[in-house]
């Protein structure tokens, strides 16, 4: 062998040695995160999954999506193929009680970083997130909206308004605030003046089930004024839609990951939580999608025009969701609910 091929070889191989060093060994098995989709969980893959794969060998897959009754019955059944699931936070105090999801290892699990208010036993927050008003500003340009009130007010703000269609934590409390019920005294949920308010504009309720919904029908002036998680307005706002919010009572909840009971890879999910409740990983989360961060030492990593469109910059107006009482309530608020919208 020549020494010209010699000189050739021996760099290649030492090239060959430090890439394999240097490349994450993925692990036998993948873990399975089950999120709601869109540009959420792009964004959870890109700012969570992907580097814990990077950092751990770790490899991620995405399911989805999140389904309640497919989640209890892979753990009745005991073949659980799901290791991290992002639920909403009613579900997963009622699936704590259910005994259907396992508890967190906070040796594991930073709880110190997390905010108290998104932080169980048995989960901890993915992000939270506020209910506001939102508007088409180019609707209302002699007087624009600014409280729950302005919402219900048809003569003065004319025109469809648009709510979110599932039995969940956000419209009734709307409803009560716009009718004048003060935010301490919301729970329990005086249901009969809720729906009495409601059925003052049912004839102009344009419901939205997705995200993405709620936006298309605020940029069209289909329903150029309602009620919207923030995350939404940000990017739609982003995209050159003239988009008013007002942070008056905004309703905050967050989604919650958890551990579906029997999940095979415990310890590895375990880690997976640890990752992405973490400071930086949290931080490029909320920049990219406009949700808050559950981790506190976030926002300080943020640049502060991102920070700013955090539902955390607006505390003094904030309304915290009650979701024990939802947990303990919605199945019955469920049937009067879809009861009420079918008529």
């Amino acid at each position: 062998m020549s020494s010209r091929s010699t000189s050739f070889i021996a760099p290649l191989i030492a090239f060959c040695a430090a890439t394999l060093a240097a490349a994450p060994v993925l692990a036998a098995d993948p873990i399975v995160f089950t999120s709601w989709g869109g540009t959420t969980q792009s964004s959870q893959q890109k700012n969570w999954a992907q580097p814990f794969t990077q950092e751990t060998g770790i490899n991620v897959l995405m399911d989805g999506p999140t389904d309640y009754g497919k989640l209890k019955a892979m753990v009745d059944s005991g073949n659980v193929n799901w290791d991290v699931v992002d639920v909403e936070g009613d579900f997963a105090y009622a699936a704590q009680k259910a005994g259907l999801i396992e508890p967190i290892d906070y040796s594991v699990v930073k709880k110190d970083e997390l905010d108290p208010r998104f932080s169980t036993p048995d989960a901890v927050g993915s992000f939270y997130y506020s209910f506001v008003l939102g508007y088409n500003k180019a609707k209302f340009a002699s007087a624009q909206p600014s409280t729950w009130a302005d919402l219900f007010d048809t003569k003065k703000f004319p025109g469809k308004r648009t709510f979110y269609k599932w039995s969940a934590p956000g419209v009734l409390e709307i409803a009560l605030l716009a009718d004048g019920v003060p935010p301490n005294k919301l729970y329990p949920l005086d249901l009969d003046r809720a729906f009495k308010k409601l059925d003052a504009i049912k004839g102009d309720i344009v419901w939205w089930s997705g995200g993405a919904q709620s936006q298309q029908l605020l940029a069209s002036g289909e329903a150029p004024i309602g009620m919207f998680w923030n995350g939404r307005l940000h990017a739609l706002e982003q995209t050159g839609v003239p988009v008013g919010i007002s942070w008056n009572q905004n309703l905050t909840a967050a989604d919650m990951l958890v551990i579906p009971k029997g999940a095979k890879h415990k310890a590895e999910a375990m880690k997976y939580l640890a990752a992405a409740t973490s400071p930086q990983a949290q931080a490029k989360f909320a920049t990219e999608t406009g949700y808050a961060p559950i981790n506190v030492k976030s926002a300080s990593l943020m640049s502060p025009a991102a920070a700013k469109t955090l539902p955390d910059q607006y505390k003094t107006s904030q309304i915290n969701l009650d979701m024990k009482y939802w947990a303990e309530n919605r199945d019955a608020i469920a049937k009067r609910w879809y009861a009420w919208q079918s008529k």
